[in-house]
């Protein structure tokens, strides 16, 4: 459920948006000069004379990037394609320096469709590869250098992308088959702890590398491999304790929002009063929407006693006490709100949910569990044999 921040939308699939990362903005020029500068040595390999090449070596640098992010772009498509075949839901797809993500709203309910999931991307590229390749063997010999040579380039680029994505380094795709492969026996939140310590195992060893090597683009790859496995192992513990929770052990209990009808410079006070940047809005106990601080003030101080809030509120996310927390806490980040509002079986409002009760409770109850842990770890060794 993480959202990738910092992307720019430049289309949609499906519905589904499709982004491109900022930091692929900063490391393409990089691409560029490093492929352009193995521009002559790719041209040897490939069996191409380099001096029937059209352009530069920059310009050819600055192709086979875009090319290999758009390489980037099939393999997510197809990680993105089986989740909703497989009854996913898929937020958006993001473009990085470090490759791609399918960010999912709702995974695959079977670790074995996971594990497929991650194992079509791979294979999406060495399938790519070995067509490029072919194509590659078909124009050989017809004096078609360009292409040939921007084929074979193409072909090595997926086949490393395929290869590389395969290492069970978490939560690259590798290391998800890992944690699908072990879940059965271990559990979710196991399986993904053992992942992540492999993961982040990975991102040591490439960054050893990248500095004995100086490469800085893997030492890069290092830090983005062990954020993101410590991350993930961190989300899905979140996610099972809060799947055990109920909104209503979560929530700030509340029976009375800011009315419609009041004005804005009423419900201002009421915002110094209760300390919030946030509130509900009812109409006879019965919630409407919410409204923010930050709209009142943006209402001229002398207009705010002529004008209701009923005119600068906005729509809220519901959620009812016997829900539990995950469910809850992934509806307010699907709709961008930094309030839920909780209601009772009749439908009036009983409370509310922010952020912070999340993180308060979340520690609380997963410090219960670690405690019950170690009772449960001391009992069993200190019972008689």
């Amino acid at each position: 459920m993480r959202e990738t921040r910092g992307a720019l939308q430049v289309g949609s699939l499906r519905g589904i948006p499709v982004r491109v990362h900022f930091s692929l903005l900063l490391v393409l020029p990089l691409l560029a000069y490093v492929f352009g500068g193995a521009f002559r040595r790719a041209a040897e390999v490939a069996a191409v004379p380099e001096e029937q090449l059209w352009g530069a070596p920059w310009g050819w640098g600055l192709g086979v990037a875009v090319g290999l992010f758009a390489s980037v772009f099939v393999h997510e498509l197809a990680h993105t394609l089986y989740a909703l075949a497989r009854g996913g839901q898929v937020r958006s797809i993001t473009l990085m320096m470090v490759g791609g993500v399918s960010e999912l709203s709702e995974a695959p309910p079977r670790a074995r469709d996971e594990a497929l999931m991650a194992l079509v991307g791979p294979l999406t590229s060495l399938a790519l590869a070995g067509l490029l390749a072919l194509a590659t063997w078909g124009v050989a010999g017809t004096g078609s250098f360009n292409l040939q040579f921007a084929c074979f380039y193409l072909a090595s680029l997926n086949l490393f992308l395929g290869v590389f994505n395969l290492l069970p380094a978490f939560p690259m795709d590798g290391g998800r088959i890992l944690r699908a492969l072990l879940a059965g026996r271990m559990g979710m939140v196991r399986a993904t702890q053992v992942a992540s310590v492999v993961g982040r195992g990975f991102a040591l060893l490439f960054g050893v590398w990248g500095l004995a090597t100086f490469n800085p683009f893997l030492m890069v790859i290092a830090f983005f491999i062990f954020m993101g496995a410590d991350g993930e192992a961190k989300q899905v513990r979140m996610k099972a304790t809060l799947e055990k929770v109920r909104v209503a052990e979560l929530m700030t209990p509340r029976w009375m929002g800011v009315d419609v009808g009041a004005s804005l410079e009423e419900a201002l006070w009421e915002f110094r009063v209760e300390r919030r940047t946030a509130l509900p809005v009812t109409e006879e106990g019965r919630p409407l929407g919410r409204v923010a601080v930050e709209a009142v003030r943006a209402v001229p101080a002398g207009e705010r006693t002529r004008r209701q809030v009923r005119e600068v509120m906005r729509p809220a996310p519901v959620a009812r006490l016997e829900e539990d927390g995950w469910q809850a806490l992934r509806r307010m980040a699907e709709e961008g709100s930094p309030l839920l509002l909780v209601v009772d079986a009749d439908g009036r409002l009983a409370g509310t949910l922010e952020v912070g009760d999340v993180e308060r409770g979340l520690t609380l109850f997963q410090n219960r569990e670690e405690r019950a842990e170690r009772d449960a770890r001391r009992w069993r060794e200190e019972r008689p044999a």
